[in-house]
């Protein structure tokens, strides 16, 4: 059951977004619960908190996160990764079924993740559950049992215990999804049986070693079984995770136009970074799919303009820095997966300003959308009567170099140490109590398990 705090205050700002708009209003919230939006100069009977020209937006919501806990706690853990998602104004997230140990593929691991959160959530945290072939007889209890949805790789995930789903896989996997109308998401990369090109320390040849038609031709045939599953008369909400390709969006738009149940995200490095730049030997860049060319990354923006993808997240995949064999550059050998978690809003602000988008664009694609797809929108996601009183306060006119030191996560490691941003999270509310301000969090953790259909 989610606890709630006994507090009344307001939460004042002359730019709040709310309902597609920046104005000035007092978010009265009472109990944790957001109890009415009122006009700035209201006479309210509460204290107020005045933020003054700071902007207020809904607490972000991050639907792809790998935190590891239990079994791999050495690479990242609940503690320290929702620091840092409260740090960066994150306050809900959902957790992968991977790479824990052991992987969230069952009800009895699902609750041995439950097990291992107790105490250590600073923000709220929802569940994916995972599908391997061993497991497809376990899928109808697991989706009973609380997680939001479940996740597949059609490719290697790097890790023996989950396996990658074949086309024969999905088609008794998607139904099952189907009936729960849980979200089904897909690691979508097919090996195509090319010959692998030879990986140096060049970045360029990683990046050829896992060519655009690999995603291009995983989703296209998530495509064609999702055409099988709704002429069965049954609607499977497949999910595309990290879509680095923009060359799948004319598939995308195609397989939408005729009426098929597909989701598309993108995250902060296919966005902000291009491959031109990547220095050699660079393995803090490594990350699957990879990060590719400049105007790749142009067109993936255009996807946003267009509402062919449906949302931003962090996909944050750490590891230790061992695995990520820095000092040899090993591009190769290293851990795929990058870390970023609490810089993803200012990452995005500064180049979305570029690109012509504000902060109304923002909040649709990292709070609103993100809310919708986990299904939590009737309580997280806007700044309404009646929803949890997350907030982030926003100072969008200031902006720092990120620094290893700065970071939350478990290890201070990120390809973003020294790149300047605009843009700085100055408070974090959750449920109303304001639980990270100026670089400090409050006294313990308050955030709370999402369970599907519990809350």
């Amino acid at each position: 059951m989610i606890k709630f705090p006994d507090n009344h205050f307001a939460l004042k700002s002359s730019r709040c977004v709310i309902d597609g708009a920046i104005v000035p209003a007092q978010i009265e919230v009472e109990n944790g619960i957001i109890k009415d939006v009122h006009a700035y100069d209201a006479d309210l009977d509460c204290d107020i908190d005045n933020v003054g020209n700071l902007v207020v937006m809904p607490g972000l919501v991050d639907s792809h996160v790998h935190i590891n806990e239990p079994g791999r706690t050495e690479w990242e853990g609940f503690n320290t990764a929702t620091q840092a998602a409260a740090a960066g104004g994150i306050t809900t997230l959902v957790d992968m079924p991977l790479n824990c140990i052991p992987v969230t593929i069952d009800k009895s691991s699902f609750q041995e993740k439950l097990d291992s959160v107790d105490d250590k959530l600073w923000v709220d945290c929802g569940f994916w559950g995972g599908v391997v072939p061993d497991s497809i007889d376990d899928l109808d209890e697991l989706l009973t049992a609380g997680v939001l949805g479940c996740k597949s790789f059609l490719i290697d995930s790097g890790i023996e215990e989950f396996q990658p789903m074949k086309a024969e896989d999905l088609r008794q996997a998607m139904p099952i999804l189907a009936k729960h109308n849980a979200p089904y998401l897909i690691h979508a990369e097919l090996d195509c049986g090319a010959p692998p090109a030879q990986i140096t320390k060049e970045y360029k040849s990683f990046l050829d070693s896992r060519p655009k038609s690999w995603e291009n031709n995983a989703i296209d045939m998530m495509i064609d079984l999702n055409r099988e599953v709704k002429a069965q008369g049954l609607e499977c909400p497949v999910h595309i995770v990290h879509l680095s390709s923009s060359e799948a969006i004319a598939s995308i738009e195609s397989a939408r136009s005729e009426g098929i149940s597909l989701t598309i995200e993108t995250c902060p490095h296919y966005l902000t970074l291009a491959a031109e730049s990547i220095p050699d030997g660079k393995t803090l860049f490594k990350c699957c799919p990879p990060i590719r060319e400049e105007d790749n990354r142009q067109r993936l923006w255009g996807g946003l303009k267009d509402g062919v993808i449906d949302f931003i997240v962090s996909d944050h995949s750490p590891c230790t820095p061992e695995l990520k064999h820095i000092d040899i550059g090993d591009i190769e050998k290293a851990w795929g997966g990058i870390s970023a978690l609490q810089f993803g809003l200012p990452l995005i602000w500064t180049e979305a300003k570029i690109q012509g988008f504000d902060l109304i664009d923002i909040t649709r694609w990292m709070s609103e959308k993100t809310a919708e797809f986990i299904g939590m929108d009737h309580i997280k996601g806007h700044i309404k009567a009646g929803y949890y009183a997350d907030f982030v306060v926003f100072d969008d006119s200031d902006g720092y170099v990120i620094t290893n030191e700065m970071i939350k996560h478990k290890h201070n490691i990120t390809p973003y140490a020294g790149r300047r941003v605009d843009g700085n999270v100055i408070s974090t509310y959750l449920r109303g109590e304001k639980i990270y301000h100026n670089d400090e969090f409050g006294e313990s953790p308050t955030g709370q398990p999402l369970l599907k259909g519990r809350v």
